[in-house]
């Protein structure tokens, strides 16, 4: 198996990552790969294979990642981060959805560490002034109600640039953004792998020794939606109302125009305010 690339610029590199690396399970396994069709594609194989928990799949490039509903996200090579780790924790299978909820965390902590505000956008999206440079996706296997592995999947914008945005997604990309242009500098690939690898594992250990409730309280505090005008589409539905929250088993609760509450599982949330 082809574990490194050689990519012009500043590739990512394995032995970089790891001098720059403290974590105690995530990385214990580091695959990098010049391209493929989603990291989390290649991690799914190497996990029913047997692979050990904090194992890492990243590549300069994919060609088939995607995002939140299934919708292409663009992957150039050698600019940003493309990132599955593998966990296998002893969760029942509703308690997926708060656990995917560190890699949000440890996305806004990385961020933060570039100097630069991020919020959380339900269910997965990072943003950066109002617009997004990251999300995350989540997919896992389980038996019995059990969980068998988890999946968290990431991608980072990280040096890609507002022209690039513009000309792969047209008038959507005036949604989103990357680290470089907001923070006016090249980003360090390797060192913000490695921080993001480290925070991911921190925040493994905080949901294993203090449970969900610490996540979710860490998860609230960064939340963008809560409180907002928003607008819901999905399963055929749209209509608008006010964000309430997350609740305990990590959907979205939102009151309608006519105090009626929902509690979004999946759908496209758009702010309003």
């Amino acid at each position: 198996m082809t574990t490194e690339s050689a990519v012009v610029g500043t590739g990512l590199g394995i032995e970089a990552i790891r001098r720059k690396l403290s974590s105690e399970t995530v990385g214990r396994q580091i695959y990098l790969f010049g391209g493929v069709s989603s990291t989390s594609g290649v991690l799914r194989g190497l996990a029913k294979a047997g692979a050990r928990e904090g194992t890492v799949v990243l590549a300069e490039a994919q060609t088939e990642g995607r995002g939140r509903g299934g919708q292409p996200w663009f992957s150039p090579p050698g600019l940003n981060l493309y990132a599955s780790v593998l966990f296998r924790p002893s969760i029942p299978l509703k308690a997926v959805p708060v656990f995917s909820f560190i890699a949000s965390l440890a996305l806004t902590e990385a961020i933060w560490g570039e100097g630069l505000r991020a919020a959380i956008k339900w269910p997965n999206d990072v943003l950066v002034e109002r617009k997004k440079v990251a999300g995350s996706l989540v997919e896992c296997a389980s038996a019995g109600g059990q969980v068998e592995y988890v999946i968290l999947g990431v991608g980072v914008n990280l040096n890609v640039r507002r022209e690039a945005l513009r000309a792969a997604l047209g008038d959507a990309a005036h949604a989103a953004t990357s680290l470089r242009e907001v923070a006016r500098r090249e980003i360090d690939r390797n060192a913000f792998a490695a921080t993001f690898l480290a925070l991911l594992d921190r925040w493994c250990r905080v949901y294993a020794t203090r449970g969900p409730e610490a996540v979710l309280a860490a998860w609230r505090d960064r939340d963008i939606l809560t409180g907002r005008r928003v607008e819901i589409r999905g399963d055929g539905e749209r209509y608008e109302g006010r964000a309430l929250g997350v609740n305990r088993d990590g959907r979205l609760v939102i009151e309608d125009i006519r105090g009626m509450p929902h509690q979004v599982v999946a759908g496209e949330v758009r702010l309003l305010d």
